[in-house]
């Protein structure tokens, strides 16, 4: 437990979801959540930016939703199948399903969706929909998948968050990077889209005809968009908001905030996504084309001070692209180098003299631009931090912060940066999450959140492939062992720390349990408030 959510603890702050009787549920009523930053768009097919997924996951919908612990549940699909082989999965549809323009859902869509829009444009769906070769309609409710290969990993990525289902007829016969559900989003969620008032809010309204009898229990979510974090803090205080997940509000608020008597704060609701803080460099410009830079940056960066300091003791150092939230699966390794020694300073100014970046004359080994993460407060102080530390080490930093659609186009299309920071999610497995960033057929330009550095190996894309599709779990933890030494030895990456984000919401919001290990990236038709 870290430092402030001892304190937490010790004022009797929950810390956890408490479990509402299914008796009480109450339908009616406004939720207001806030979200930080504002999304550039409402197109979770084709980012998967944080903010985007927050708000979107209220219209679409998946095949599959992930319940507590993990479980495989119904979504789209009412049931499955899978062949002895694994090569084979039947789904069989939800019967009635509409889109919101009125329209019967069938399996035309899903396989539409996921052949022609996912497996194309998405950010992870090129990775971890790669291995469906072809999915058959036999009819309006049953859809095929089939599999170049086993694909154990694949089921957990079919929920609405991961993979959302499009609209085959909105969709067909033209480009769906500029398709105009990007901001007026239809989909067959519990929510329907009403109206987006840039810079201020998103609104949703019950959608009455969803496929699930009796729900939502909501009559409406309006989501804020408020860049100023006090002004944040104080519309939770005074009840005009009352969620907001990943940190919306800002960390050094939340202790006083929590001792409200109306206030909840839990840490649940984050287990799949096993987010990793880091520092990431664009390989192929000078300085940081020289893994030797890229080290010296790697053992400048002191994981813990930011942790204490930026995100008030949440969090863990990171020691590689796997969190250690996989060593019980056994596919997490520590024995790699570790850039935290008490001489790390002193190594780091080594490895500059070594690639050849001596101090001048005018005290500055090289100047560098530093792109923050557009997110926040934190955000920026990291930034500060990073020009200070590497300042250090006689490196003169500069910092530019830009809005996120900007951000995200000099990084993922342009690859206009020297170095940013950033934050990726490793997800329930490290096909999903971790090969997007390193494998060398995830340099796809335009597309964010994939391998943005242009980094890759052979035999880094060697061991990757091979635990794709590795049953044996001995053998698959060797393959990421050797794979996670080299790229920490390589740094592409500086990685800083093993992200643990805050939820605070109102009491009067009921049922968050039901959320899972997806929390705000789930459609919320669980969700209630009491009146």
């Amino acid at each position: 437990m870290s430092s402030l959510k001892t304190l937490l603890a010790a004022v009797g702050v929950a810390v956890g979801l408490a479990v509402t009787p299914v008796a009480a549920q109450e339908s009616g009523g406004t939720l207001v959540m806030v979200v930080q930053p504002e999304p550039p768009n409402l197109a979770p097919y084709l980012s998967t930016s944080g903010p985007i997924g927050q708000v979107a996951s209220k219209v679409y919908e998946g095949l599959i939703t992930v319940g507590p612990d993990f479980k495989i549940m119904p979504g789209l699909a009412k049931s499955w199948e899978v062949s002895d082989d694994g090569l084979t999965i039947t789904f069989h549809l939800q019967e009635g399903v509409k889109w919101h323009d009125g329209e019967p859902f069938t399996s035309a869509d899903v396989q539409y969706g996921i052949m022609d829009v996912l497996r194309e444009i998405h950010p992870r769906g090129g990775s971890t929909l790669k291995v469906i070769e072809s999915v058959d309609t036999p009819d309006d409710m049953t859809a095929v998948f089939h599999l170049a290969e086993p694909a154990p990993y694949l089921m957990v990525a079919l929920n609405g968050y991961e993979s959302p289902i499009v609209a085959k007829h909105l969709f067909e016969g033209g480009n769906p990077r500029e398709n105009e559900t990007a901001n007026k989003p239809i989909g067959t969620g519990p929510f329907k889209f009403v109206e987006w008032k840039k810079g201020q809010y998103v609104r949703f309204d019950k959608n009455e005809d969803y496929w699930q009898d009796g729900k939502p229990y909501l009559d409406r979510i309006v989501v804020r968009f408020i860049a100023d974090a006090a002004t944040r803090t104080a519309a939770v205080e005074s009840e005009e908001v009352q969620y907001g997940a990943f940190g919306a509000v800002p960390y050094f608020d939340v202790e006083r905030l929590s001792q409200l008597p109306y206030i909840d704060v839990t840490t649940e609701g984050y287990g799949y996504i096993a987010p990793i803080m880091q520092v990431q460099f664009n390989t192929e410009v000078k300085p940081f084309d020289d893994p030797k830079v890229r080290q010296a940056i790697a053992y400048a960066l002191d994981r813990q001070f930011v942790i204490d300091n930026i995100w008030f003791g949440f969090g863990k150092p990171a020691t590689g692209p796997i969190s250690s939230l996989f060593k019980p699966t056994g596919l997490y390794t520590d024995e790699v180098i570790d850039f935290t020694v008490d001489d790390r300073m002193e190594k780091a100014a080594a490895l500059l003299d070594e690639a050849g970046y001596p101090v001048g004359s005018d005290g500055v080994r090289f100047t560098v631009t530093h792109d923050i993460t557009p997110y926040g407060e934190e955000w920026s102080r990291l930034g500060e931090y990073v020009k200070q530390a590497l300042g250090q080490l006689d490196i003169a930093v500069d910092l530019r912060y830009e809005d996120v659609a900007t951000w995200l186009k000099r990084v993922y299309t342009d690859y206009d940066y020297q170095f940013s920071s950033n934050f990726l999610y490793g997800l329930p497995d490290p096909v999903l999450g971790v090969h997007r960033q390193f494998h060398s057929n995830q340099i796809r330009p335009g597309t964010v959140f994939v391998n943005g550095m242009k980094w890759s190996s052979p035999r880094t894309d060697e061991l990757m492939d091979a635990a794709t599709t590795e049953t044996d779990p001995e053998k698959r933890a060797a393959l990421y062992k050797e794979f996670q030494q080299l790229v920490v030895e390589a740094s592409p990456i500086v990685f800083m720390h093993e992200m643990e984000f805050v939820t605070v919401y109102n009491d009067m919001v009921k049922n968050l349990e039901s959320t899972g290990p997806l929390g705000v990236y789930t459609n919320f038709a669980d969700v209630w408030m009491e009146q």
